[in-house]
């Protein structure tokens, strides 16, 4: 990953408006890191971190008790993970990059002291907080609300990620009748779904599988204003 590229992301990210000197010890203090697609970057209940996205796509996710894990969050370049546990501490959230991705790696040592000395910065960590929020609200209005094409690229996301091993190709398991059965639709409405998604090159279709060649794009068609 280049300067460059850490530079644009973090040009885009709510670091840009935190003083200048702040910015500049967080450079100075952090770390880029590299993920294979398919990595746990954070598991639930690790100790708190936080880390600047610079390059692919990463899945913030809960698991039930029972294994079942649902998407919260899905981060691109210039998203801020972890701001959240370095208020509250700890979560129940695990974090998978989705794609092959770069980090950059924040000192929450260096944060937290600037935030409780600073109250630019205490306002720019909240408001932070409160855009996630908002996402969080909109991508559930967007499971319970969405279209069918936001469902089902939802639902193959989701499924893809769960079982998707480091360095293997993305790929969801799934008939053309399940994936209508999840997205509350019939089997005829999601094949034109799918077939748009191939002639599009966003996926690719077997018996019983999706392949995802391009995870970033149907992100894309997942997120949006729920219902159109």
């Amino acid at each position: 990953m280049t300067d460059h590229q850490l530079e644009a992301a973090l040009a885009c990210s709510f670091l840009a408006g935190l003083p200048p000197e702040v910015t500049r010890e967080l450079q100075a203090e952090g770390e880029l890191a590299d993920y294979p697609a398919g990595t746990t970057v954070y598991r639930p209940g690790s100790p708190p971190q936080a880390a600047l996205v610079v390059g692919g796509l990463i899945r913030v996710y809960l698991t039930s008790p029972e294994g079942r894990q649902v998407t919260v969050r899905y981060a691109r370049p210039g998203d801020v993970l972890g701001i959240a546990v370095l208020v509250g501490g700890p979560a129940g959230t695990g974090v998978q990059a989705m794609e092959p991705s770069s980090l950059f790696r924040i000192s929450a040592r260096v944060l937290t002291a600037a935030a409780r000395r600073d109250p630019r910065v205490s306002w720019a960590i909240a408001e932070e907080l409160n855009r996630r929020l908002y996402e969080v609200l909109e991508q559930t209005a967007v499971n319970a609300f969405g279209s069918v094409r936001q469902r089902v690229a939802a639902h193959l996301l989701d499924l893809a990620s769960t079982g998707q091993r480091p360095d293997r190709r993305l790929a969801a398991r799934v008939s053309q009748q399940e994936l209508a059965d999840a997205a509350g639709s019939v089997r005829e409405v999601v094949a034109r779904v799918l077939r748009d998604f191939r002639v599009a090159g966003i996926v690719a279709t077997a018996a019983d599988q999706v392949v995802i060649l391009d995870a970033t794009r149907l992100y894309a068609e997942s997120a949006g204003p729920a219902g159109l």
